[in-house]
């Protein structure tokens, strides 16, 4: 991966590595910016110029909801899981998590706001804060109308805000539309959400709280998993026979699998959802990112779990 400023690394670790003295000194007679104290999803008082203008992020979901708000060209860095939209592709990518971030690299960034999310954990990015950079962390949003706090959030922080509630209002307009088209449906159909097949006889599914749980429920379906204990439970194929769901959603980020393949799987022939043509593909980025991109998710689960009510979709 890319290192920048080489010189202003040594510089800075030799000094206490303290952010505000690896900056170049602001001319003089020019005021300060004005700075923005914003409560993060841990509670936490974060502090951070406003608007921020060099911003690491380090998990895929915000790093969409920053190209979303129009808060892409912020964005000095990304983490190696970053992917969409395929301008971020171009960012350096500095670490898979926040506790492998490349340290040389993110401190020649000089970055005035790292933000992550709920997946990085609040003692993993302890590491960054003593470094002088500030994090901000967004949890992961329960309900769309969390979702849409965390856009507005990033607004804030990065003086994007009328973009930022543009985007979420939109969104929830989205989110209202799939739930009054799905508001006279009687029947809703047992869901087996799959997140990692590489063992079929014992496959990772998704429990209840979880985002596809999230999404089926919001799409009018029920979700099988919800059933066993945990957030990610892995269920036997002999169990999954004896609950025999109606449709079968295979998350499948890379497109690579066809429900053929899941068709050919042992024992799995004996489902009615394999029998009668009801094994789907979906793009798991859709419902394991927290970002803007669940609403796209739950449109497409609305289409999967009843397409009478989406014609042409």
């Amino acid at each position: 991966m890319p290192a920048r400023c080489a010189a202003i690394l040594v510089v800075c670790a030799a000094a206490a590595i303290s952010w505000t003295g690896c900056n170049p000194s602001r001319p003089s007679g020019k005021p300060e910016p004005p700075r923005v104290e914003l409560e993060d999803g841990f509670g936490r008082k974060v502090t951070v110029p406003s608007p921020a203008e060099r911003i690491v992020s380090i998990a895929p979901s915000n790093t969409e909801i920053l190209f979303a708000i129009g808060a892409g060209p912020l964005q000095v860095a990304r983490d190696d899981l970053s992917d969409h939209p395929p301008a971020a592709m171009a960012l350096p990518a500095i670490g898979l998590t926040s506790s492998t971030l490349r340290r040389e690299t993110l401190l020649a960034l000089e970055p005035d706001l790292v933000l992550g999310a709920e997946i990085n954990g609040l003692d993993s990015v302890k590491p960054i804060e003593s470094l002088g950079f500030p994090v901000f962390l967004l949890r992961n949003p329960r309900t769309f109308q969390d979702l849409g706090s965390n856009i507005i959030a990033v607004g804030r922080l990065t003086d994007r805000v009328e973009a930022a509630t543009e985007l979420a209002t939109s969104l929830n307009a989205r989110v209202r539309a799939v739930e009054e088209r799905l508001g006279g449906v009687a029947t809703q159909p047992t869901v087996y959400y799959e997140l990692d097949g590489t063992d079929p006889s014992r496959p990772w599914t998704v429990g209840a709280g979880e985002f596809p749980d999230m999404l089926i429920g919001t799409a009018r379906g029920v979700n099988l998993g919800a059933r066993f204990g945990g957030s990610f439970p892995r269920i036997s194929i002999e169990n999954i026979i004896r609950a025999d769901p109606d449709i079968l959603v295979i998350g499948d980020a890379t497109r690579k699998l066809e429900p053929a393949d899941i068709a050919r799987r042992a024992g799995w022939e004996e489902l009615r959802a394999v029998r009668e043509g009801r094994v789907h593909i979906f793009d798991d980025n859709l419902a394991s990112r927290p970002g803007p991109r669940l609403v796209e998710g739950l449109e497409e689960l609305a289409r999967i779990l009843h397409p009478e009510l989406f014609p042409g979709g």
